[in-house]
């Protein structure tokens, strides 16, 4: 068999080995819509960016006003936004609902109807909208606020009102039994109680303000140079390369179109190397460990620890800034800087620093993280010295396994969120040579997060 055959057959095998016995999708989980984030994402969008949005769509609700439930005339955006912060709901799910509803985000020249009855606010599925018990929920700014309100109402007593659907229990929705997976979900199925309204939720969703890429990752340009880090749903550039290379492997990239890039805020750049010396314009000396700038509380304290007056890198204020305040670098910070150090009688490795001592459950963090670092044994005496603090965790980005189990998970935001598929895991353009062996043990440190689902829209800006 020439060789390279031989590598496509070992793919293939990879492939069935992860995702043996795991669903193929249609892409739509019925127990879960959104994330209860997303839902209670108020301040997701400004009243700019709502306006902006409609006249992108070219929506007849760029250019509509109505009598809002204060008595004021508003434009719609303005309405929107005005409910949305109200009820503390996310108006990315006000203009999901208006076009799922009564298709009027795409809708250039809505009729009245459409506009009356715009989020089906108060509307059963046998009710007559010419009811006169119906009448006090007619109009646009009503339906509106009706909606948001209701999911404020809905999350609200959700845990209350055993009436209500709730998370983790099965419902029959049309022909299907659905579990819901968290409020968010159940909330949808309380106020749509069918399969196919909740479909297009989640499909229009998907296409307008689906998450293509979790937290963690590392972008790098196809038709253009910038490297990027999606922090916090931000996208952070890497200002010089070597910024870049001190904190991740090229063979992480994840190569996208700038344009996958623009729905995401600009964030603070990053523009020092981790474990520069930064010294500020008061003359404080300053540490960079990942977001963190970490003062030395003396000259002293910088003599001991051993840098190089030359390393230091004098910058403004506002650069300073950009960093998290962290713990002050003093005399009694045994190992500031970090040092493994291994169990004489146990074997067992921990990383040692700022006097504390977090233990190394696997093999694979001393390549990923610290291979560079000289392990030193010492007796059981000494390691008992210095308390005991959580153990070492994956730095989000990473995709792990756990051996003979299908799930491939990537770590977002120190939670482990599941790539359900395999068609999924090439769509974001992962590789698999970068997936983790770890073990159940391991997995466990980072709490269950909410599986990868790339929506119908994405996929398309995915694969263009």
């Amino acid at each position: 068999m020439p060789p390279k055959f031989k590598k496509t057959l070992v793919v293939l095998i990879l492939f069935g080995l992860l995702f043996a016995n795991t669903p193929v999708l249609a892409d739509f989980d019925p127990n879960y819509i959104i994330s209860d984030e997303d839902l209670l994402a108020y301040d997701s969008m400004s009243l700019s960016q709502i306006q902006q949005f409609l006249e992108n769509k070219r929506s007849g609700l760029a250019w509509y006003s109505a009598i809002d439930t204060d008595g004021v005339n508003r434009p719609a955006s303005e309405i929107i936004w005005r409910a949305a912060q109200t009820n503390r709901i996310n108006p990315k799910v006000i203009l999901v609902t208006l076009q799922k509803e009564q298709s009027l985000i795409q809708t250039t020249r809505p009729n009245q109807y459409q506009l009356d009855w715009a989020t089906g606010y108060g509307v059963c599925d046998s009710c007559n909208v010419l009811d006169p018990t119906l009448q006090k929920y007619k109009g646009f700014a009503k339906q509106v606020d009706g909606t948001a309100g209701w999911k404020r109402w809905y999350l609200d007593n959700a845990t209350i009102l055993s009436w209500l659907k709730q998370p983790g229990q099965a419902y029959a929705i049309d022909t299907y039994t659905v579990i819901p997976a968290n409020l968010a979900t159940a909330s949808f199925y309380t106020y749509t109680p069918h399969y196919h309204g909740n479909y297009n939720f989640w499909k229009i969703w998907g296409e307008w303000f689906g998450t293509i890429y979790p937290d963690g990752t590392v972008i790098k340009e196809i038709d253009g140079a910038g490297i990027w880090l999606l922090q916090r749903g931000q996208k952070r550039q890497f200002l010089t390369y070597s910024a870049f290379s001190s904190r991740y492997s090229p063979d992480k990239l994840v190569s996208v179109l700038k344009s996958d890039l623009d729905d995401y805020e600009t964030g603070v750049p990053i523009k020092f190397s981790d474990f520069s010396v930064l010294k500020s314009p008061a003359g404080i000396i300053y540490l960079i460990v990942g977001d963190e700038r970490r003062a030395f509380s003396s000259a002293e304290v910088f003599r001991v620890v051993g840098i190089n007056p030359e390393e230091i890198i004098e910058v403004s204020q506002a650069e300073i800034d950009a960093y998290i305040e962290g713990k002050q670098i003093s005399l009694e910070s045994v190992y500031p800087l970090g040092s493994l150090l291994q169990n004489k009688t146990t074997g067992g490795v921990y990383l040692v620093e700022n006097g504390l001592k977090k233990p190394i459950w696997g093999k694979e963090f001393l390549t990923l993280y610290y291979k560079d670092k000289k392990i030193t044994a010492v007796s059981p005496e000494e390691l008992d010295k210095y308390p005991t603090a959580e153990p070492i965790k994956f730095e989000d980005g990473e995709l792990v396994v756990a051996p003979g189990s299908p799930t491939v998970y990537i770590i977002s935001n120190g939670e482990k969120r599941a790539i359900p598929t395999e068609q999924v895991f090439n769509q974001l353009g992962y590789k698999w040579k970068n997936i983790i062996k770890t073990t159940d043990k391991i997995l466990t440190l980072h709490p269950l997060g909410s599986p990868i689902y790339v929506g119908a829209g994405a996929v398309e800006t995915t694969a263009r």
